[in-house]
């Protein structure tokens, strides 16, 4: 447990020296902005084509600018940008040790290998709840700038759940990319693994399997599809557990077999 704690202190040392939290942060804050100005938009769809911030030929997506419909975008954004985001935290995590050739220093430190990446595991984690919370945060200072109407606590509480559980489903399957990032020892496959589970994430939730495919599970439980879909049964979870847990074990099992000599 000494082992554990010091190594988590390290990776998170490491963390705030580099411009990445700040970065990563700067770039989800986007989330709530963007959810802004559809409130905004949905308000006032007149008003906004007559300032400019419409066209005449822009389709507005069907809503009313309320808190409800605020913290569902919140929730819907938090699983498709999150997939991207955490995905790249953990790429970050893992893959920066060889794309700056320190692997080798780090694996000769008298500390088990298991250890170090569960600390790793840790700091992605943390990092990525930080992130929710922040633009959760942000978000609810967004909503009362655009002058959202006031709504009863029960609507917060239901749309913070939501959005808290769609943030650790999607952050829960960052763990394969961190197994790619050390696989392909670097940022660009993990990434591009990302990116793939994305697409597809799209394509089978169109064919109606949506429930059954990991990557899809955080965005429809989100409401991306509408609220007939997003209650899911008790297997969807499993499946986003299962993933899960199955990318810790492959990254563990990697750390402690695979052949770090570059």
């Amino acid at each position: 447990m000494n082992h554990l704690t010091a190594v988590i202190s390290t990776e998170f040392l490491k963390a705030r020296r580099s411009k990445m939290p700040l970065l990563t942060a700067l770039g989800f804050m986007l989330l709530p902005f963007v959810g802004g100005f559809f409130m905004i938009i949905l308000k006032d769809p007149d008003m906004a084509q007559r300032l400019g911030i419409i066209s005449a030929k822009a389709q507005i997506v069907g809503g009313t600018a309320d808190w409800p419909t605020y913290l569902g975008l919140l929730a819907q954004g938090s699983a498709l940008g999150g997939i991207v985001l955490f995905s790249f935290i953990a790429s970050w995590v893992f893959g920066r040790e060889y794309s700056d050739h320190t692997i080798k220093d780090l694996l000769a430190l008298p500390t088990p290998r298991m250890t170090i990446a569960l600390a790793k595991f840790v700091l992605i984690w943390v990092w990525s709840l930080v992130l929710v919370v922040f633009i959760y945060l942000v978000g609810l200072g967004v909503g009362n700038a655009v002058g959202l109407p006031s709504a009863p606590t029960a609507v917060f509480w239901a749309g913070t759940v939501r959005v808290a559980i769609t943030a650790v489903l999607t952050i829960a399957l960052a763990t394969p990319v961190a197994f790619f990032a050390n696989a392909g020892r670097g940022y660009l496959p993990p990434m591009g693994f990302a990116i793939l589970m994305l697409m597809l994430a799209q394509v089978v939730a169109a064919a109606g399997w949506g429930e059954y495919f990991p990557w899809s599970i955080p965005v429809l439980y989100a409401g991306m599809a509408g609220p007939d879909y997003a209650n899911m049964g008790s297997i969807s979870y499993a499946i986003v557990i299962t993933t899960s847990l199955a990318g810790i074990a492959a990254t563990l099992v990697w750390w402690e077999l695979a052949d770090q000599a570059h």
